[in-house]
């Protein structure tokens, strides 16, 4: 084996926290198994000042229109998750991404590249088919089963997913059933340690150490938290609960400011989510991708309190058909789920905790680092093949919107 260290590429978005999160907990998983043979380095090609306003400016957009617009968040979702709007996308991606991605690609010299956002991987095939350069390309995907057919590039080495569900579509969209593994979602390598001393890390928390504890996740994308946690407050019951309110200044003034009727712990942004998450009993949230699959991961109940439509919405079923949690949508709902869950003696959150950790994958991050770091052995090689077709039709595409493609070879 060589002395020379691996490098491996991470392609990011800070459109919510999942893709970002993901991102940090493969490098996690990648330094703890191979740190001495390889360096691991995170981008987010979005920031790139090369890249077109209008991209560099979505993820800005996403968060104002899915808090603002849900409803047409989800129209324009399902409207482009079809075969010829997602072409559009495709080729629109391709010319704002083109020139960033092989800048990405020649200052690097990666030997292997995974991407855990849907926006990169046609720039990049398209770089990798014009200019004979043939880096294996490993796509995570970041949602439990309502993934968008973008996300699914056929040209790609690996494609890394959570559910036998999302197996299926990535056949339907054209990738061979080698190239399609389950890995789940990747998450923090610590919330795979060993079980938990709750007692011990409540302690450390300063939380109370025998009462049932409730994890609530909050943040700007987050509706109906504060209406929720009300009931929380009132229940009757000896409980606890422990807020996070993120970045959200506001939200946490608001926490701060209540009148709490139990022991409750607010907290802005949080850097040690893993020990709150395995001091907890279940936890309060919306139904991002990574905060299910952490909660999952975890074995903790999950009350799910807002959906962004569309990609979050499986993410919903997945938890609910499993019985590893409830959606809630109005305060009398949050109430009916507490009294099911603590009634005689808990044993329904016990059960919903029993579920969780049937259907979580608390060690996604480090199967799915042993697959990269196989391709990243692989590294680079020879030219991929093809089509004169498909060459004709980038050469085509990239020329007639004056993007220089012929970058010569690596």
């Amino acid at each position: 084996m060589t002395d020379e260290k691996k490098k491996i590429l991470i392609l990011t978005s800070d459109a919510g926290f999942g893709h970002r999160s993901a991102s940090n907990a493969l490098k996690t998983a990648l330094l703890e198994q191979y740190g001495a043979q390889c360096t691991v380095t995170i981008l987010n090609p979005l920031d790139d000042p090369r890249t077109p306003a209008f991209l560099r400016e979505s993820e800005e957009d996403y968060v104002r229109l899915v808090q603002n617009a849900p409803e047409i968040y989800r129209l324009g979702y399902r409207a482009s998750d079809a075969e010829i709007p997602s072409t559009i996308i495709e080729n629109l991606l391709i010319l704002a991404l083109y020139a960033v991605m092989g800048e990405m690609v020649r200052t690097y010299l990666p030997d292997v590249i995974v991407s855990t956002y849907p926006m990169y991987q046609g720039a990049l095939r398209a770089y990798f088919d014009l200019n004979a350069v043939c880096v294996p390309l490993v796509v995570v995907v970041t949602d439990l089963i309502s993934v968008h057919r973008i996300w699914f590039e056929p040209g790609v080495d690996l494609c890394l997913v959570p559910t036998d569900i999302v197996k299926k579509l990535a056949l339907k969209n054209g990738l061979k059933e080698e190239k399609v593994r389950i890995t789940g979602i990747p998450v923090s390598p610590h919330l795979a340690n060993k079980p938990a001393d709750k007692t011990a890390l409540r302690q450390k928390l300063g939380w109370e150490a025998d009462l049932p504890t409730f994890l609530a996740v909050g943040s700007r994308n987050v509706d109906r938290l504060v209406e929720t946690l009300n009931v929380v407050n009132h229940f009757g019951l000896p409980l606890q609960i422990a807020v996070t309110a993120g970045k959200d200044k506001q939200l946490l003034e608001t926490l701060q400011a209540a009148d709490w009727h139990i022991p409750a712990h607010i907290y802005g942004y949080v850097d040690n989510m893993p020990d709150m998450m395995k001091a907890a009993d279940a936890i309060i949230s919306k139904a991002g991708g990574l905060v299910v699959t952490e909660a999952l991961a975890c074995g903790l109940p999950i009350m799910l309190i807002d959906v962004i439509p569309g990609q979050e919405e499986g993410n919903r079923d997945f938890v609910v058909q499993n019985g590893a949690g409830v959606m809630v949508n109005k305060p009398l709902q949050v109430l009916e789920a507490l009294s099911d869950w603590m009634r005689d003696g808990g044993q329904g959150l016990q059960k919903a905790a029993e579920n969780a950790h049937r259907i979580g994958r608390p060690q996604a991050a480090m199967e799915a680092a042993a697959l990269i770091w196989q391709a990243a052995l692989q590294g680079p090689g020879g030219k991929r093949p093809i089509s004169d077709l498909r060459r004709t039709r980038l050469i085509d595409l990239l020329t007639r919107n004056k993007i220089q493609w012929d970058r010569g070879e690596r």
